[in-house]
């Protein structure tokens, strides 16, 4: 919350309040997360040991920043001023970045709690049993050749709340889809149980290089959060631990499993313009998928229905289309351009959004990233065909 409140303060009201006092001028030290052009940030690797300001000393600073701001758009509004389109889309890129906070303090939660041994739940068991469907073979779906668009020209200084992205997803451009086959679901824990039980993890043909290296030097035997006890697979979800659903999304899977799964399966991960362009016939609001407004924060087996079903929700889907500026991208000026596009290297997109992300705040152009070996976002697999 300070870390949020501090981006308002940060990028609204120190550039656009003629008169503006800080809360507390320590904290754009403090909460700054990686903002360079801003100035030194607390390191990284011991924000974990901050036990202070306190919870009630950040929510004063967040009422303070919320005033200040609800008084600055007032005052630009009755003036007609030519900043507030500035400032709004300014609030706008906040409103999202808070939201994808909200969705990793769940993520973090889940990982710090499994830290301990006694897996103590993040709540009591949610809304699942409803959800545990029977899982059906996949169904390959065919795509033609066709030119495609992907992306989106939308600017960022447009106010309309159904045309917000990030500047990440644009500009709008062309690509030229080759024919292929793409599975109708989601790959299940039962279909990856299988890649575990063949030795999958003890075999280097289905490995990268960089994954095989990542396999032998962590240990990984099976996607983060599944353990074992007295030779039956158990799984930690955020409601606590419970048995492993053999048909359930897979999830908490490196670039590095996904693909030697995919490897495996004969198959191969989706590009994200593949991914796209299928999403294109799609959308969020009749996509089955589960979101974090559903309260199960777990994924969910996949209806028995031979169509295409699963874009979104669940789990975030890993591609094999490294984080990288589309052509003609350009960055925002200033420290906003920091954003998204300095960390353009060494990473991989994933799509579609999970379960505790909102329903509101994805969108078939939106673009996650992460690095390959990264296991604790709800990450999974669909798996892909070249015909």
């Amino acid at each position: 919350m300070a870390h949020t409140s501090w981006f308002f303060e940060t990028f609204i009201l120190k550039k656009f309040h003629s008169d503006f006092t800080p809360f507390s001028s320590r904290y754009e030290y403090l909460f700054n997360s990686y903002y360079n052009s801003i100035g030194e940030q607390f390191p990284r690797s011991q924000r974990g040991l901050l036990s202070r300001p306190s919870v009630e000393e950040v929510y004063q600073y967040r009422q303070f920043v919320t005033k200040q701001i609800s008084d600055l758009v007032n005052q630009l509004s009755a003036e007609g001023h030519k900043q507030l389109s500035q400032v709004l889309s300014l609030i706008r890129l906040g409103i999202n970045h808070e939201q994808q906070h909200q969705e990793l303090l769940l993520t973090d939660l889940k990982y710090n709690l499994f830290q301990n041994p006694l897996h103590p739940a993040y709540r009591e068991a949610g809304i699942t049993s409803a959800h545990d469907f029977p899982v059906r073979p996949i169904k390959w779906i065919q795509l033609d050749d066709e030119l495609v668009s992907i992306g989106t020209d939308i600017k960022d200084e447009t106010i309309k709340q159904d045309s917000f992205a990030y500047d990440n997803e644009a500009p709008k451009h062309k690509f030229y889809r080759h024919q292929f086959s793409v599975a109708n679901r989601l790959t299940t824990n039962g279909e990856y149980h299988a890649f575990i039980e063949e030795g999958g993890y003890q075999d280097p043909q289905y490995w990268l290089s960089d994954g095989w290296d990542a396999v032998r030097e962590h240990q990984w035997q099976a996607p983060l959060y599944w353990f074992k006890e007295n030779g039956d697979w158990f799984v930690y979800t955020l409601n606590g631990v419970k048995p492993l659903n053999l048909n359930e999304p897979v999830a908490h899977v490196s670039y590095y499993e996904a693909d030697a799964f995919a490897r495996w399966s004969d198959a191969r991960l989706l590009t994200e313009q593949e991914w796209e362009s299928i999403a294109n016939d799609q959308s969020v609001e009749t996509d089955i998928g589960n979101f974090v407004e559903d309260d199960v924060l777990h994924p969910v087996s996949a209806k028995g229905i031979d169509s295409l079903q699963q874009m979104y929700g669940d789990v975030w889907e890993w591609t094999s289309s490294a984080y990288s500026a589309y052509p003609g991208f350009k960055a925002a000026s200033g420290a906003v351009g920091e954003y998204n596009g300095k960390f353009m290297c060494n990473q991989y997109v994933l799509r579609g959004g999970s379960c505790v992300t909102s329903r509101n705040h994805i969108r078939k152009t939106y673009r996650n990233f992460f690095y390959p070996d990264a296991r604790w976002q709800f990450s999974g697999i669909r798996l892909a065909r070249d015909i």
